[in-house]
């Protein structure tokens, strides 16, 4: 499809105007939860009319990047990493129908920040950290047991394993990671007889981090990523 000049011309605009109101909260030093200028002072500021501003706020909002709350006003937006995770869902869940690149890329970016950061991390853990991490595993086993899958609790081990960092961003982004990752883990399938095993990798996981083998634990973290890979690329091949 060829886009008519004028309507790129109009989208180019738009993305410059954007471009414009970031560059204004950061010039102005607002941070998050501080309160916009008004439409009124934006349109003057920015040399633009309402319907304009307004179809560039409304993508800013979706970008997460200002809040709007009828009533009281527009806001700097607080951290929020939903437009981030459901765009790659997407990106990722598409590729399945197709060679599954995207879905591979993001398990190579998981795997490359956690195996990664799992010997800083053991460097920092504590024994009371280690016991909160230990009973994720013995919950997966016990649902793996009967059979029942464990998503949420698989989340919190990994969650768990990078707390010790303090990195609020990291955990964002694993979350972020995770997410994409349950939707394409729902949409390639899984077997009640891959619970086992996958709880007993987690057990292995467990094991090299209380022994603070950091070596050890990348490559398992490694190994639990390969294993993903095969079943995206068993999806595609079947597909």
């Amino acid at each position: 499809m060829i886009v008519p000049k004028a309507r790129f011309s109009a989208q180019a605009r738009l993305r410059a105007l954007q471009a414009d109101i970031m560059e204004l909260i950061l010039d102005r030093d607002l941070d998050s939860g501080d309160p916009m200028p008004t439409e009124n002072e934006l349109c003057e500021v920015l040399g633009v009319g309402r319907n304009t501003l307004r179809e560039s706020l409304k993508v800013l909002q979706a970008l997460g990047v200002i809040e709007i709350r009828h009533g009281f006003g527009m806001f700097v937006a607080p951290s929020n990493f939903d437009a981030l995770a459901d765009g790659m869902t997407f990106r990722g869940r598409l590729s399945l129908r197709h060679e599954g690149l995207e879905a591979l890329q993001l398990v190579d970016i998981r795997q490359a920040l956690e195996a990664g950061l799992i010997s800083e991390s053991i460097s920092l853990v504590s024994p009371e950290h280690l016991l909160r991490i230990e009973a994720t595993v013995v919950k997966m086993e016990e649902l793996a047991e009967r059979k029942e899958p464990f998503t949420e609790t698989d989340a919190e081990f990994h969650r768990l394993l990078f707390e010790p960092l303090g990195n609020e961003l990291l955990m964002n982004l694993m979350s972020v990671f995770w997410k994409v990752y349950h939707k394409i883990h729902v949409e390639i399938g899984t077997g009640g007889q891959d619970l086992l095993s996958t709880a007993a990798e987690h057990r292995a996981i467990y094991r090299a981090v209380a022994a603070k083998d950091g070596p050890g634990a990348a490559q398992l973290l490694s190994c639990h990523f390969n294993g993903i890979r095969a079943k995206i690329r068993k999806f595609v091949e079947a597909d």
